[in-house]
């Protein structure tokens, strides 16, 4: 039987292979991403890397990322190269949900500005459809929490606040966690949009279409997934290049037409 948590850590070092010196890194959290920070701490250790500047998504990766003597920053308008995060359910198109570790607000603004998303999981993180397997953390504000999980509730969804002892999990943000069960028919790009116009929502655990690749942790070994070529972002280069072609296709038709009446005109006149 495969040791799948050394697998998980085979994952870690393969994402963290794509980190190259004076590169500016986000940070995950979580038990998978921190494999990647103790990697990248060990190749500035050895000199393999000089000038890597990590962004931190949590307080605790930010402590993780210091021990192992990664230079840290705090987020600023300035894009970062590459992320690098774990994820709690990936579908085919590798869109994510993300959150079962308290820190999604600050993952999606320090991942939404990086270049490159790269997630690291095992196989059971991988499913059909968004919600399968997980619920859907949704951060909220503490005040008025049972009003906003009311609206949230009124979209038709399930769920119950995040609360592992006495009192509410409290976020590094302050934040409370609702954690949203999913109905089978939901649409994540809907539904996000519906939750993000929720008053009292700060922010989802939806990640969506942000991911560029996976590397998932199998019991036959590391598989690497790569964005389908038919993503959002290639469809959208489509419709330009097809816009495009049909200028173009105008223009040369416009052109012909207008000789053939020239030529047509030319031969009235020799009548």
């Amino acid at each position: 039987m495969p040791d799948l948590e050394a697998l998980k850590k085979e994952a870690a070092v393969r994402a963290a292979a794509l980190v190259v010196s004076g590169m500016r890194v986000g940070l995950g959290t979580g038990s998978t991403a921190k494999y990647a920070i103790e990697e990248i701490g060990r190749r500035v250790a050895a000199g393999e890397l000089s000038g890597v500047v990590g962004v931190a998504t949590s307080e605790a990766s930010d402590a993780l990322a210091r021990s192992v003597g990664i230079p840290v920053e705090a987020l600023d308008p300035r894009p970062l190269d590459l992320a690098i995060d774990g994820a709690d359910e990936i579908d085919p198109g590798l869109n994510l949900i993300k959150g079962l570790g308290g820190a999604l607000l600050r993952e999606k603004l320090t991942e939404v500005q990086a270049r490159r998303l790269i997630i690291i999981a095992d196989h059971t993180k991988l499913v059909q459809r968004l919600g399968e397997k997980a619920p859907l953390p949704v951060e909220i504000a503490r005040f008025g929490f049972l009003s906003t999980i009311e609206r949230i509730r009124k979209l038709g969804l399930g769920g119950r606040l995040r609360q592992p002892g006495a009192q509410p999990y409290l976020t590094d943000n302050g934040n409370y966690i609702f954690d949203a069960q999913l109905p089978e028919d939901a649409v994540p790009a809907v539904l996000e949009r519906q939750l993000k116009g929720l008053l009292g929502v700060i922010e989802t655990g939806f990640f969506l279409g942000m991911a560029e690749r996976a590397f998932v942790a199998t019991e036959d070994g590391v598989t690497e997934l790569v964005k389908e070529v038919g993503g959002k972002k290639w469809n959208r280069n489509l419709y330009t290049l097809k816009f495009f072609l049909t200028l173009v296709l105008v223009i040369v038709v416009a052109v012909l037409g207008f000789r053939a009446c020239n030529s047509a005109i030319e031969s009235l006149h020799f009548y």
